[in-house]
């Protein structure tokens, strides 16, 4: 308050206000500008700014941490599994179990943890990522789980019958493994979504760990041969029965149950397999979002929805496709399970997918070319989700591109000139160049934005008041690509999901029909095909999902 006693005293005292303010102008610009006429250099900004490195510092700190863990457990775990291979004296299969069993605990103990402790303290969930955990993928979470459960039933089953001459850890084995299964699906379908802010390091630990104990269950199901030798062995031991020689070999009893028990546990086998991958593949999404932050702007407000206005053609060919291919597999199955099947029966397997190959490469090829005229804008925006999608369909392609150059380098080694061979040689290449092009369409639509996320209503009504005759004649344009897109995309769909059922449910003539086996020997092929066809099974199962978003976002 200044003083107006004066003229005088008012002045000075005016004077020294002035000054003052002068000088608070001059500590607050000295403040803001001292290092220079930049907003960088505010000493607020700077401590900010700061503060997000050590953030994104201790994050990889973190995720380097887990991914050492993981690394160190799968190849312990590796070195194992190698060992029972090559010296099955020193280290034996229930060596193995047992050290699967002690991981299979600690991760129980994790995920027991989390969703009692971690998941429930105060802003520990405060985000979710919209794009983690479709339907789809847990719904596969499920479906391969109760599969999973029923074989390891049947694994106990088969080797209580056979308690006699069989170890006590092939039977707490696989009961460890129903309650990993049943404890792990629980948390992958109500979690998969969250990204956790607190105990990062903690969090991180557990969900790599996971992941490297089913991978180590994958390698096992993979390189395990375990059961195949047996029956071989039990149909060598009645051969020997019937020529008059007994011996003292642990044989499944000519009973029915025993034999539900061993053809069942065969019978879902890959479906142990698919499961350890479809966890894995979750599981690397929420270690990818612990900590993650996601803005309002990036969450999406309205979501395209899955609608058949439109198409025809597609879901006429694929339904035409599905059912021829169901009568082959039954035709199949039928031959495969009553006798050997017979050399008109590969023909006919072999002729199916040689007719079907093409045509989905054809698909393929079109949308891409449909998706490079449309030039629609591309979605730059950081997706963990969608980054594992496509790692996924290019690693999970693997298993079926190298399948089929090992037949490739067996069939023209042997004779390529006899029929089944050049039929199961154009079979190879083709299903070769039907993987990559279908990996280049449905990559490139994982990649374009939809229409509702383009366009405002705001935007749509400014282009509507400046409509021409040239606007409507490049929207006509645009709508026919929109809808031959979706056609292709609903035929693959269709597609995939019957070639998904062959292999799945039983139909191995990759396996069955002798050639590769008997070029390559029965151990070395074996190992081959239940590393490829599981992958095979899983990147048909994941490009159904792939190609349903492109489909909804066409």
């Amino acid at each position: 308050t200044l003083s107006t006693s004066g003229p005088s005293s008012s002045k000075s005292q005016w004077g020294r206000a002035e000054t003052s303010n002068i000088h608070f102008k001059a500590g607050i610009s000295g403040l803001v500008w001292a290092e220079g006429p930049f907003p960088s250099k505010f000493w607020l900004y700077r401590h900010c700014s700061s503060v997000q490195q050590r953030d994104r510092q201790a994050q990889k700190a973190g995720q380097l941490f887990s991914g050492l863990l993981a690394m160190n457990v799968v190849f312990l775990g590796s070195a194992f599994i190698s060992s029972m291979i090559f010296n099955q004296v020193a280290i034996t299969l229930a060596d193995v179990w047992i050290l699967l069993s002690i991981l299979k605990v600690l991760c129980l103990f994790w995920i027991i943890y989390y969703l009692l402790g971690t998941s429930q303290q105060p802003h520990a969930v405060l985000y979710r990522d919209s794009h983690a955990g479709a339907i789809w993928i847990r719904g596969s979470v499920l479906l391969f789980g109760s599969c999973s459960i029923l074989l390891n039933v049947f694994q106990i089953g088969y080797s209580t019958i056979l308690i006699h001459c069989k170890s006590r850890v092939e039977i707490v084995f696989p009961s460890i493994g129903i309650l990993f299964i049943c404890t792990q699906a629980y948390f992958l379908w109500h979690h998969s979504k969250d990204c956790i802010q607190v105990q990062h390091n903690f969090t991180r630990c557990g969900l790599m760990l996971t992941i490297a104990t089913n991978l180590l269950l994958w390698l096992l199901a993979v390189t395990n041969d375990t059961l195949h030798m047996e029956i071989e062995a039990q149909l060598r031991e009645v051969e020997r029965r019937f020529a008059g020689n007994e011996t003292a070999l642990c044989t499944c009893p000519n009973t029915t149950i025993c034999k539900v028990f061993q053809k069942g546990y065969i019978l879902l086998y890959p479906f142990n397999t698919e499961y350890c991958l479809v966890c894995c593949s979750v599981l690397y999404v929420m270690w990818k979002n612990v900590g993650r932050r996601i803005s309002h702007h990036h969450v999406p407000h309205t979501k395209p929805k899955f609608k058949l206005q439109g198409v025809v053609f597609g879901p006429l060919l694929g339904a035409v496709a599905v059912i021829i291919g169901a009568c082959v597999f039954m035709m199949y199955q039928i031959q495969a399970t009553s006798l050997e099947p017979t050399r008109q029966v590969f023909v006919i397997y072999y002729s199916y997918y040689i007719v079907l190959l093409p045509l989905m490469s054809v698909g393929a090829v079109i949308g891409t070319i449909i998706h490079a005229l449309e030039k629609k804008e591309l979605d730059t925006m950081k997706n963990p989700t969608r980054s594992l999608d496509v790692i996924l369909l290019m690693g999970a392609a693997l298993g079926q591109i190298g399948m089929s150059y090992f037949s490739i380098v067996a069939l023209v080694a042997t004779d390529p000139r006899d029929l089944l061979n050049s039929l199961i040689l154009s079979y190879s290449v083709l299903l070769i160049f039907q993987n990559i092009t279908q990996n280049v369409f449905v990559i490139d639509g994982l990649h374009r934005r939809s229409k509702q996320e383009n366009v405002s209503v705001l935007e749509l009504g400014q282009e509507i008041r400046k409509a021409s005759l040239s606007y409507i004649h490049t929207y006509s344009h645009l709508s026919w690509r929109r809808r031959v897109l979706r056609e292709i995309s609903f035929f693959l769909v269709l597609c995939n999901i019957i070639l998904w059922v062959m292999p799945t449910f039983g139909a191995h003539p990759v396996f069955e029909n002798g050639i590769e086996r008997s070029f390559y020997g029965y151990s070395t092929w074996f190992v081959i095909v239940n590393f490829g066809l599981p992958l095979g099974v899983f990147y048909r199962m994941h490009s159904v999902g792939g190609l349903l978003e492109v489909y909804v976002t066409a």
